[in-house]
């Protein structure tokens, strides 16, 4: 007597299988959009932080602040701004505002990277995509300042 018996899986059994592994994936993908998140955080604070350190070389050639937002100022801080406002976009070239007050943006819209100095001061401003606080930036100041703000008001040289 010769049985036919044949073997391999059911389609309930690949169906069940190909939805788990569907599961898992979107969870893995979920966790990588808040990691790719908080990276481009960190990526701000650290050009935020260097701007601040460039801020206090810029003061100690020029005993001033003035002018070390501006774009054309050698030795400012511009540049440290803009790499931080660089993080924010997918594409295209960030504008640093100045003497604006800041709004927050997660993608790149409006005053999201602010900078404002004066003879004494200066505080710079740029928006995070995953802040801690709701509509909240990463600003650093001439005091020594780094924290998490949601403002930045015209003609202010201290973080809130």
């Amino acid at each position: 007597m010769h049985k036919n018996l044949k073997s391999g899986f059911t389609l309930i059994e690949l169906l069940v299988v190909v939805a788990i592994i569907g599961i898992l994936a979107s969870v893995v993908l979920a966790s990588l959009n808040t990691a790719r998140a908080k990276g481009t955080d960190a990526a701000i604070k650290a050009a935020m932080s260097n701007a601040r350190a460039q801020a206090e070389l810029y003061y100690d050639d020029n005993v001033s602040f003035d002018t070390v937002c501006d774009s054309g100022t050698s030795g400012g801080i511009y540049p440290f701004v803009l790499n931080a406002a660089q993080k924010i976009l997918s594409s295209g070239t960030p504008t640093i505002a100045d003497g604006t007050a800041f709004s927050y943006s997660s993608t790149g819209s409006g005053a999201y990277s602010v900078c404002h100095d004066s003879q004494s001061a200066w505080a710079a401003i740029t928006s995070l995509k995953n802040p801690s606080t709701s509509s909240a930036g990463w600003c650093v100041d001439s005091t020594g300042a780094a924290k998490e703000a949601t403002t930045l008001a015209i003609s202010t040289y201290e973080c809130p």
